[in-house]
């Protein structure tokens, strides 16, 4: 649940106002992880601040802060600073400015992605402090294990276009994993941006990871990430949690029929 940056004791914002040399806010629109999440101008920079306080949220966030330390890409926002002080633990991030990007078929930020993507198969996940599949998903498959760094949530709020190119912001949910595992969680929001099912398979088959992966393990995945969303979707009224369920269960759906 976001709260509001009137929440933060005078001594966390007078801090961030010395780093920044301002404090002119622009909460965040997207997202729901961080506690607070907000632009944060000054006379001569912009800084996104992250900050949290309670037990989960300054666990979520400085795990995000090690990871997002650890992965030397051009596409991760830098982290410029960060602090404690009164029970909260603020972070200060590389503000990135452009649109998020568009996924639906034909967009010419599906090249972009795919090279992002390419990249991280590429990137191994160096140390121990990592999720891994079955605490990142509640659920995991034997060859779902891995060496390599994956981000696990590349939703088109994660992905902004700017002008150096295509950047991925939100690694609070890194994960040590096999490659092909980024693949099948980008399903879901292919589809989410107007793909088929069938559109998403194709569109996934120009990474190699995809085809020398066991079929049986991508259904089972898909299999269980239906039963998972479905189940949250069952009296929640959010629409998040709802298109999750349909998208998810979709390409489950697709991949049994196959």
């Amino acid at each position: 649940m976001r709260t509001d940056w009137t929440a933060l004791p005078a001594t966390v914002t007078t801090k961030i106002a010395e780093r920044v040399g301002g404090t002119r806010i622009t909460p965040s629109s997207t997202g729901d992880h961080a506690e607070i999440a907000a632009t944060v101008g000054g006379p001569h920079t912009k800084v996104f601040v992250k900050a949290a306080s309670s037990d989960l949220g300054v666990r979520s966030l400085r795990y995000e802060l090690l990871v997002s330390e650890a992965v030397d890409r051009s596409y991760s926002p830098a982290v410029e600073w960060h602090f404690e002080t009164d029970g909260w633990l603020v972070v200060g991030f590389e503000q990135l400015d452009g649109p998020h990007a568009d996924l639906s078929p034909g967009s010419r930020h599906l090249d972009l992605l795919a090279a992002v993507v390419d990249d991280l198969s590429r990137t191994p996940a160096l140390g121990s402090t990592w999720f891994t599949p079955a605490t990142r998903l509640g659920f995991s498959h034997p060859v779902a294990e891995g060496q390599m760094l994956v981000h696990t949530d590349l939703n088109p709020a994660n992905l902004i276009v700017t002008s150096s190119g295509l950047r991925v912001v939100d690694w609070a949910y890194a994960t040590k994993a096999a490659p092909w595992l980024e693949l099948a969680l980008l399903a879901q929001w292919l589809i989410g941006s107007g793909h088929t099912p069938e559109q998403a398979d194709k569109w996934l088959t120009q990474f190699p990871a995809w085809g020398t992966t066991d079929p049986e393990a991508i259904d089972d995945l898909a299999s269980r990430s239906a039963s998972k969303w479905s189940a949250k979707a069952h009296g929640s009224t959010d629409k998040w949690i709802r298109d999750l369920a349909d998208w998810t269960g979709r390409w489950a759906a697709y991949r049994a029929e196959r």
